[in-house]
This record gives structure tokens, C-alpha cells and sequence, in this order.
């Protein structure tokens, strides 16, 4: 039987919202997390995955990727990975969460891509593919810690 997070009576939901007006354009690119604050140690934890752009012209999200730290960070699992989707994604995922006093970290980044701004992060700068994507510092990430009981 599988337990979820969402049964436990401190569910506190954990929010990791970015949010862009570019001034002039009126584009919203938007990505977030969504996942409860504390989780029991090896109950399956449900987190919640959104991103969206509503710059029309044909920008889409072209790239998705969520990874998942049950060490500190130290070693990151893939938890999502999309290629060239629509204008919104939502998506559910369950990590198992690990013994008492560790934590879940989970990061995401998305790139729009296709539009009139080209490739851009949620912010609208533009990404710079040869540069430091491998590191999580391009573009912008959002990310959460879970706390496991």
C-alpha cells in the first residue's frame, strides 16, 4: 500500500513559485514546485511539477528536467525529463523518502523555447547552452528541501 504525504495530518504545503512579468511584453513564464514541508521516513512522498509560459508565437516548453538528492545533494536521480512539450505541463511524481532525519531535495529548470525571445530561462534572459547549464546556475533553478520524520 502505498502511503502519500497528502494523508499526514502536518501537511504543509511547500511552494516554490517564480513568476515573470517582462515588462513591456506582458509574458508570464512561470515554474514551481509543489510538496509537503515534512514527510514519514520511507512513505512515498507525492511533489507537484508546473511550468508554463503564455508568450504565444509558438513558445512552448522545450526543455523540463527534475532531479531528486536523498544524500545532501551530493547524488542527484532523475525524477523528470521533458522534451518539447506544450505551453503548460503539470506533472506528479513520487519519490520514497529515506530513514528519519534525512531530507528529499528536489530541483527543477525549465527552458521556453520557440518563441520570438528564442531560447529563454522563466525570467526571459536568454540561456546560454555553452555555458554553465551543466552546473544548475543556467538557467535559473527552483528547488525544494523535505524533511523526512
Amino acid at each position: 500500500m502505498i502511503h502519500h504525504c497528502f494523508r499526514s495530518l502536518n501537511w504543509l504545503s511547500v511552494l516554490a513559485f517564480f513568476s515573470v512579468t517582462v515588462a513591456g511584453t506582458a509574458v508570464e513564464r512561470s515554474i514551481r514546485i509543489e510538496a509537503p514541508s515534512a514527510v514519514t521516513a520511507g512513505s512515498e512522498c507525492t511533489v507537484v511539477l508546473a511550468a508554463s509560459t503564455d508568450a504565444g508565437q509558438g513558445e512552448r516548453i522545450g526543455l523540463f528536467q527534475v532531479d531528486f538528492s536523498l544524500d545532501g545533494g551530493q547524488t542527484w536521480t532523475g525524477l523528470c525529463y521533458l522534451n518539447n512539450i506544450e505551453a503548460f505541463t503539470r506533472q506528479e511524481r513520487n519519490i520514497k523518502a529515506g530513514p528519519a532525519g534525512s531530507t528529499i531535495q528536489v530541483r527543477m529548470r525549465v527552458a521556453f523555447r520557440d518563441g520570438l525571445a528564442g531560447d529563454v530561462d522563466f525570467k526571459g534572459a536568454a540561456i546560454l547552452w555553452a555555458g554553465t547549464w551543466e552546473e544548475w546556475r543556467e538557467p535559473p533553478a527552483t528547488s525544494v528541501t523535505i524533511t523526512v520524520k
